[in-house]
């Protein structure tokens, strides 16, 4: 028996031209269902419509319609119907082609437009091509779903074992007051998992303070951990409240706690042990409440022999351990989180991108992704900023031995160039991925179109045409 390849509708009042595209369409593989009227196929395709006994609304995956129809055009048809099927893909069938009314066809919300007289190879492709488009459509609509029914844990995304152990230990530990030790490789999402063990938990309604402890320099990261007296170093103008004083009743989170010198670690197990902060410059300590959460990606145990990490120290952090995988070990995680930064970044850039073709999640799943959910969000703004389809395809993805960042700056800062230098040979770099396209490419380097061409004009990599097509506005 042959494989049901979709369900179509056709409406047509012309029965000459239905009963050829149904017969066609069958011999295809398709089951067809045929409406010589507009209105007779919107009662029929409404929530409370029929098909059949067999065959539901739902699983229906294209209309066919001519345009040119008694009573109700097929403009008219399809802005109805997509009203209350806005899922369908439509196809508009004409014998009076133009531009206008094609332009027309496609703000009605038409998938495809053919102009009689048309090929049946041609109906064919397009037909397919639609099919296909609705399939995509129900598996993004049912992995949405999936996501939001059960697959999260506040920012948290993952369905994979490992996730949901994660997820399970985050629940039990939440409500607790000890401290957590949260490992795993960067970009894995650990302040992501620090923030749902303070929400989950019962100091949710206080602050969350997170601090990267190798963002800021040594000198400068006991000041901001534990405040500054007024005159206690030059610039001290005014007293400044540490961030232990700012988390006070709730959470602090201590990134890449690995990287803290040995000397501050001192002062931190002391506030651990004593539940007081001391301001640089103060003679006196101030109580506080703060549950601490810390994070590395380092092997602790390691530094500790190595003299780097203090051991007392590692306890007092690790008193719950939680170990996030790496994306490579959880493969089943990578759809649901690509939807997520996919519908994250086209609202974010107003685009129509919706889901992903087949190819393309296939090519996601088989990445290595050493720089983890990190790395996966970063293509997937990527790919929807640069696709003009409404579906991300394969070549939008790129490829494992594509130059990554690293191999980037580490070529082009060989000859040790000047932040200028690195700067134009990035800008160019960008400006070939996007094929010149300045829009995008602004997009990308997180400046507007105009201090990008000012760049160009700049570092000399706008040739004179550019830069007369960019005065009209034409680039």
């Amino acid at each position: 028996m042959k494989e049901l390849k979709g369900r179509i509708a056709i409406v047509d009042d012309d029965r000459e031209m239905g009963s050829l595209l149904e017969d066609f369409l069958t011999s295809e593989g398709y089951s067809v269902v045929c409406f010589s009227s507009a209105a007779d196929a919107l009662a029929r395709l409404s929530p409370l419509g029929s098909l059949g006994p067999d065959q539901a609304v739902g699983d229906l995956d294209l209309v066919i319609s001519d345009i040119q129809m008694p009573q109700m055009s097929g403009l008219e048809f399809t802005h109805q119907l997509k009203s209350i099927r806005p899922e369908i893909p439509v196809i508009l069938i004409t014998a009076f082609g133009s531009v206008e009314t094609a332009i027309q066809a496609i703000q009605q919300g038409a998938f495809d437009y053919v102009i009689k007289p048309f090929q049946l190879a041609e109906m064919s492709v397009n037909v397919a091509r639609a099919v296909e488009f609705r399939r995509l459509q129900r598996d993004n609509t049912a992995l949405r779903r999936e996501v939001s029914r059960s697959w999260t844990l506040g920012d948290v995304i993952g369905k994979s074992t490992g996730m949901r152990d994660v997820f399970d230990l985050v629940q039990r530990v939440a409500q607790a007051t000890a401290n957590v030790l949260i490992i795993g490789e960067s970009g894995s999402g650990k302040e992501m998992v620090a923030r749902a063990i303070h929400q989950s938990g019962p100091r949710s309604q206080k602050p969350f303070i997170a601090i990267n402890c190798t963002a800021i320099p040594e000198t400068l990261l006991e000041s901001e951990l534990f405040g500054h007296a007024k005159g206690s170093f030059t610039g001290a103008i005014q007293r400044k409240r540490g961030l232990f004083e700012e988390a006070d009743g709730g959470t602090l989170f201590l990134d890449e706690i690995g990287d803290m010198n040995v000397s501050l670690q001192s002062k931190l197990l002391r506030v651990i042990q004593e539940r007081k902060v001391r301001a640089v410059g103060d003679n006196f300590s101030r109580d506080v409440n703060v549950r601490l959460v810390a994070a590395t990606h380092k092997d602790l145990k390691a530094a500790i022999k190595e003299g780097r990490f203090r051991e007392d120290l590692y306890y007092r952090l690790s008193v719950i351990p939680v170990v996030i995988p790496p994306l490579r070990e959880r493969k089943d995680d990578i759809p649901l989180l690509a939807d997520h930064f996919l519908r994250k970044y086209a609202a974010t850039n107003s685009t129509q991108v919706n889901g992903f073709t087949k190819r393309a999640m296939a090519k996601l799943m088989k990445l290595r992704w050493e720089g983890n959910v990190r790395e996966l969000e970063n293509v997937i703004e990527r790919a929807v900023v640069l696709t003009q389809q409404p579906l991300i395809d394969e070549g939008d993805i790129p490829s494992a031995d594509a130059q990554s960042a690293e191999q980037f700056f580490s070529t082009s800062t060989r000859d040790f160039p000047t932040l200028e230098q690195l700067e134009a040979r990035y800008i160019q770099v960008i400006l070939d991925k996007v094929g010149g396209r300045k829009e995008q490419a602004a997009q990308i380097l997180g400046i507007n179109r105009r201090t990008l061409y000012r760049k160009e004009k700049e570092y000399g990599l706008a040739s004179s045409e550019m830069q007369a097509d960019d005065e009209f506005g034409k680039v």
